[in-house]
């Protein structure tokens, strides 16, 4: 597997590609990103076993998704089963792989859930949270100051399993393996990964801030869902496009699953 270094500026044309992708097919990427969205909602009600669940499948449906990014692009047709394809395949070390990769994640999300604990007194967020009492100035700075020390902390969680769940299912390399080179394309193109980084955040949250703030300033604020939650979803829709373009950006070894398939309809950069 031969990994490709890439300059900051592919960090805009992944978020291209993504956009392109999304574009040829919205409707099948909007109704698998919501089925997806309320699957994990809805293993949230169930205390604990619900989230472990979730974290420890999440690794598979993300192979889902990214398969339905490749099916798309080659016209096949696409269903909602597909998020389900990677626990499907008749190859059971990939299943495997899955399942120990989505155990690993989740012991790193508890971790760095434990991290944030620490170092933020959430304690103080819960009645805000349970919607039992109105935000404060100061429940609102513990807020964004425990997204801002989860976020930091996070980063190096994303860049180990930015790719992990497709070099385990795609390629049969081991999770271990695969988190490892996961984290070394993130690193080597970190570049493009700031730049990809800071166009999605000024998209998916510069943006509907000032909207939201409009709409209040004018007391429209009753109005600001109807723009900005469809808004929003679009925008995370085309973020998970937009990662598969990143993972074919950073390898130019072709999945199993497409090495007898025509690979010239990949995205590229004039294909908008």
């Amino acid at each position: 597997m031969q990994l490709i270094e890439v300059t900051p500026r592919d960090g805009y044309v992944w978020f291209r590609q993504g956009l392109w992708l999304f574009r040829k097919n919205p409707l099948t990427f909007l109704m698998l990103l919501f089925i997806y969205l309320m699957a994990l909602q809805l293993a949230i009600f169930i205390p604990l076993i619900g989230i472990i669940a979730a974290l420890v499948l999440n690794p598979g449906l993300f192979v889902g998704i990214m398969t339905a990014c490749r099916d798309v692009i080659q016209n096949r047709r696409v269903s909602p089963a597909i998020l389900v394809s990677a626990f499907r395949t008749s190859n059971k070390p990939a299943i495997s792989g899955l399942l120990k990769l989505g155990g690993l994640y989740a012991v790193a999300v508890f971790a760095l859930s434990l991290i944030v604990g620490s170092l933020v007194d959430l304690r103080e967020l819960m009645p805000v949270l349970m919607r039992e009492a109105e935000p404060s100035a100061e429940t609102a700075g513990i807020l964004y100051r425990a997204l801002l020390v989860g976020a930091l902390l996070y980063i190096p969680v994303a860049m180990s399993f930015w790719f992990a769940p497709l070099l385990v299912a795609w390629h049969g390399v081991t999770p271990i393996k695969a988190i490892f080179f996961s984290w070394i394309a993130c690193w080597r193109n970190r570049g493009a990964f700031v730049t990809y980084g800071i166009i999605f955040g000024i998209l998916m949250v510069a943006i509907p801030f000032i909207l939201e703030a409009f709409f209040r300033s004018i007391g429209a604020g009753e109005f600001m869902s109807f723009i900005v939650t469809p808004y929003s979803l679009a925008m995370l829709t085309i973020l998970y496009c937009s990662f598969y373009a990143t993972y074919r950006g950073c390898f130019n070894v072709k999945p199993a699953a497409e090495s007898n398939s025509d690979d010239t309809q990949t995205p590229n950069p004039d294909d908008f």
